[in-house]
């Protein structure tokens, strides 16, 4: 399989609550925005990839999905979103595996993880 794009979908329960959350509080990026102005969907930046926010459900947080974003500094992300009054599930800690990560909750209660990469960590080969 060659895979040419990706995204990942997400379908909220209150559109605009989530996209506020995502363009605002969390401060992600517009790749695009399509549909009606009323009930858009909006794309996102995700690094190397794509959030696509569109739709409705009614299900809410799906079980074992997690959006993983590398951030530089995830202590000044989580001061950053405590003060912005976002759910943080797991205040931010350096795991076994060397990774610092805080784990956040969108609206829905979709989990994010917000992970640095220490710089003496392995996946760093670049010192900067």
């Amino acid at each position: 399989m060659e895979v040419l794009s990706n995204r990942v979908l997400l379908r909220p329960k209150d559109l605009a609550r989530s996209l506020g959350f995502y363009r605002e509080t969390l401060g992600l990026a517009v790749y695009r925005e399509f549909g009606p102005a009323d009930h858009p969907g909006v794309v996102f930046f995700l690094g190397q990839g794509f959030l696509e926010i569109s739709g409705h459900s009614d299900d809410g947080a799906v079980s074992g999905l997690s959006l993983w974003l590398q951030v530089r500094d995830v202590a000044q992300e989580e001061k950053r979103l405590r003060e912005a009054g976002v759910t943080v599930a797991r205040e931010a800690r350096l795991k076994p595996w060397g990774l610092i990560e805080l784990w956040i909750e969108d609206p829905d209660g979709h989990r994010i993880v917000l992970v640095e990469v220490p710089s003496d960590h392995p996946l760093r080969r670049d010192p900067r």
